[in-house]
């Protein structure tokens, strides 16, 4: 099991090097290229009993970025703010990623996206060394956040190419 430093460094060396900008900005087009045409049963497809779909990710996508919209504008307005940590797989249960729309849940996370890249390009360079105090992982600046959040979308992109490009199979 991967500790949340682990996890990090994990998940930073994903975007290493890259404008994260532009990642987090180009992954919903992204993705929406990798599910055009795709059946729902592919959508839902998981890899393995305890892995989630194409579409559970996506949704998972969606709600992270609430969560993000959130973390930035707090941070952004006051300096060490606590970040709760959240546990995704109570958050896929409770919200029922395995029966949600994907097209629904794609509008949601390209919405909110935008919404969130609008609100960083608009933000002052000297906000984003603004912290928040995560309960896990510790002091985190806004910049930082933004790196692993492109980190992120990288993972879970290459996630669902390869849920994807794996034939489906008959019953």
């Amino acid at each position: 099991m991967e500790t949340p430093q682990q996890y990090s460094a994990r998940i930073l060396s994903y975007s290493e090097g890259k404008n994260s900008l532009k990642i987090l900005s180009e992954t919903p087009q992204k993705i929406q290229k990798l599910i055009k045409g795709k059946s729902k049963a592919m959508l839902h497809r998981k890899p393995l009993p305890a892995k989630w779909s194409a579409a559970e990710i996506i949704s998972h996508l969606a709600e992270t970025e609430l969560v993000m919209g959130w973390r930035y504008r707090s941070i952004a307005g006051k300096n060490e703010v606590p970040l709760q940590a959240y546990e995704q797989d109570d958050w896929a249960v409770n919200s029922h990623y395995d029966t949600l729309d994907v097209k629904e849940m794609m509008e949601m996370f390209s919405v909110l996206r935008r919404a969130n890249l609008t609100f960083l390009k608009n933000l002052p360079l000297e906000k984003w060394n603004n912290f928040g105090m995560h309960q896990e992982r510790g002091k985190e600046t806004i910049r930082h956040i933004i790196n692993l959040e492109a980190g992120h979308d990288i993972n879970h992109l290459s996630q669902i190419r390869a849920i994807l490009q794996r034939p489906l199979r008959k019953k």
